[in-house]
């Protein structure tokens, strides 16, 4: 017998520099779009840094590519594909913009601090944006303000808790969570702690889990 639930929670674990995690959303948007079950969605986003041990002010973008692909030209084939895809939820990806990659720690404390607000998934959103569409250096303090406030968040009070340690145990947690769960790569979805989805799924994959669970809930009630 299952536990009667009243909402379905998604924990997405991502980072903002991963372009399938902005894929993953798009497709997860869509499929709120098209959710008609009784059950509410909510979504809680998680940080999961790719490069945990990025020099905090980053790195020029030709050396990542390097280290990490071999090369720039060795990168075009994946970049490729994702901006094909990408094309096709409606992301116009601009990595040749991208002139610096970032270490993420500091955004994903900006968007713990969204969260609190109830501008988390704004938050994300913009950062996505910038790094994405418009190649800004989403590492620099002041970037993040800016996005901050483009967000719809008070850019003085952010720029206070950037300057600040608010925050960094907290996220140094839950990402740990995530590493608990032995998570590897994302976007990662965990629904309600029980049921889990691993990369940019399509749509039909987040609607059949959604109406798993609800259906679980059903049976839930039935055996009350």
């Amino acid at each position: 017998m299952s536990d009667q639930v009243s909402a379905i929670d998604i924990e997405v674990y991502s980072d903002v520099i991963c372009p399938w995690c902005y894929v993953g959303k798009r497709r997860l948007e869509r499929a709120l779009k098209q959710w008609d079950g009784a059950v509410p969605v909510k979504i809680f986003w998680r940080p999961f840094q790719l490069n945990p041990t990025m020099p905090q002010q980053g790195m020029d973008r030709r050396q990542y590519l390097e280290a990490k692909f071999g090369g720039s030209a060795a990168a075009q084939a994946i970049y490729e594909q994702v901006t094909r895809v990408g094309a096709e939820e409606g992301i116009p990806f601009a990595f040749e913009r991208i002139a610096r990659t970032p270490n993420t720690f500091a955004a994903h404390r900006l968007i713990w601090s969204a969260g609190h607000q109830g501008k988390q998934d704004e938050m994300v959103e913009m950062l996505f944006r910038y790094y994405f569409l418009e190649g800004r250096d989403i590492g620099s303090l002041e970037i993040l303000s800016q996005a901050a406030a483009h967000a719809g968040l008070e850019a003085t009070a952010i720029e206070t808790f950037l300057a600040s340690n608010e925050g960094i145990e907290v996220v140094k947690a839950e990402e740990a969570v995530g590493h608990r769960l032995g998570i590897r790569a994302v976007p990662y979805f965990v629904l309600n702690r029980a049921h889990a989805l691993s990369g940019a799924q399509p749509l039909e994959q987040f609607l059949a889990a959604f109406r798993h669970i609800e259906a679980d809930s059903s049976v839930g009630k039935a055996g009350v």
